[in-house]
């Protein structure tokens, strides 16, 4: 795909739902007593493949894609069915890892598989803890990543120190624990997204978090009870507007009804920090979750430094803001973000390698990369190696650069956001 020029972007946009909240709204819809419907739900690839799979193991899901309007029809708490055939997960590696928490307690074996990049990414990090709780993984391929079969078990509550700051990693352990006889506590070592802590709330469950978020303990459940979600919009998409609106000289972007839970804003605490021209208005709660519709307008940018407690925070959007980095001046540091060489692409190589084609001054770290910004970019043909947060991050760096730029790769936006191109052009006035 070739990026066409940004002159000037103005008006208002909706993104898409909340990915994260996608997922788990089926999840525990499956799960659930009667029938959740929820409004607002993300119609992309990775949200599409969690439906598939549980609807393999029994649920009924009515999903209309053009009111995104989804109601899970649940079986209750031991209603799930064996699938007949491989959960083919696709490129969601949240589908694979929360959904391997609720497998570990079932009584039946399953097989997990997905595509290539799936295939990538470790596995370990849910396998070891979900085996201290008394599950038994089998590796196809003994590297401790898909494809691997699940043999469900009879599990017992355990007090897990992860190593990782992850909300995939903590809701798998959490959703295990809904069915694990005795308690069930996870600590983590900075705060992640807390999505799945406020939805077992709206269900019922009992869950219990420490004064810092960084504790959650939850008890087993004899039931939950289905729910009406209104999914707000995804954050880690309005993310790429906001940067835009911010580095595109004569824009100002209205992005309604965007979910920004606290442990998902940090994109908007770095904004500030580097000096955006940035407002929230409209705030309410929905279901648990506080909304705002956000405006942005160019702003003279400078670097900063993003490291330490905020990372879990933005982890998703460093791409984006990498970007935002080159048109900023001075220097910006980011770092203590290992976690970025797991993701769908080792996105620290990434994004250094396509920047540095497009004439930035970047040098990538083990845990990051620093970005001396400020200077013209000039089009280039940019590898998206697959990874929907590249080449959306792409069509905006490339929408300012002198000349073209083609993204390989482009249609993978579709895993989270299919209308990103042309909700983008529809700004460019």
């Amino acid at each position: 795909m070739i990026m066409s020029h940004l002159s000037n972007l103005t008006g208002e946009i909706t993104v898409p739902g909340d990915k994260s909240i996608s997922h788990r709204s089926i999840m525990l819809g499956a799960l659930a007593d009667g029938i959740t419907e929820v409004t607002g739900f993300l119609q992309g690839a990775d949200c599409l493949s969690s439906i598939s799979c549980f609807e393999k193991m029994g649920i009924m899901i009515e999903n209309d894609q053009k009111t995104s309007t989804v109601k899970i029809h649940g079986n209750g708490l031991r209603g799930l069915k064996r699938p007949s055939e491989t959960l083919d997960v696709g490129n969601s590696g949240t589908t694979t890892r929360l959904m391997s928490g609720i497998l570990a307690a079932q009584n039946f074996s399953s097989t997990i598989d997905g595509d290539s990049s799936i295939r990538k990414r470790p596995m370990g990090r849910i396998m070891t803890p979900l085996s201290q709780m008394g599950a038994e993984f089998e590796s196809l391929e003994n590297d401790k990543c898909a494809p691997f079969i699940i043999h469900g078990k009879k599990l017992h509550g355990i007090n897990y120190e992860s190593p990782v700051a992850s909300a995939q990693v903590k809701s798998a352990i959490l959703l295990a624990g809904l069915f694990a006889e005795g308690q069930t506590t996870v600590t983590e070592p900075a705060l992640s997204r807390n999505h799945t802590e406020l939805m077992f709330e709206e269900f019922g469950v009992d869950i219990r978090i420490s004064n810092s978020g960084k504790t959650s303990t939850v008890s087993p459940a004899s039931k939950l009870s289905a729910q009406h979600i209104s999914v707000p919009g995804d954050i880690s998409s309005a993310a790429y507007f906001i940067c835009a609106g911010l580095i595109t000289p004569n824009s100002e972007i209205t992005i309604k009804n965007v979910g920004i839970n606290p442990t998902r804003d940090g994109i908007l605490t770095v904004c500030k920090m580097m000096g955006a021209n940035i407002s929230l208005t409209n705030i309410k709660n929905d279901v648990g979750e506080p909304v705002a519709d956000i405006t942005v307008s160019s702003s003279t940018l400078h670097g900063c430094v993003i490291e330490g407690d905020i990372i879990p925070k933005l982890i998703d959007e460093i791409p984006i803001i990498a970007v935002m980095a080159a048109f900023a001046e001075g220097q910006t540091i980011i770092k203590d973000a290992q976690e970025l060489k797991v993701k769908e692409s080792n996105r620290i190589d990434v994004m250094s390698t396509n920047l540095s084609a497009m004439g930035v001054d970047v040098t990538p770290t083990d845990d990051g990369m620093i970005i001396n910004g400020g200077k013209p970019l000039h089009g280039a043909t940019i590898d998206s190696k697959l990874d929907h947060r590249i080449a959306m991050s792409f069509a905006i760096a490339g929408g300012l650069a002198d000349g073209d730029t083609d993204i390989l790769g482009a249609e993978c936006v579709n895993i989270s956001y299919p209308t990103f191109y042309e909700d983008l052009l529809r700004l460019n006035s």
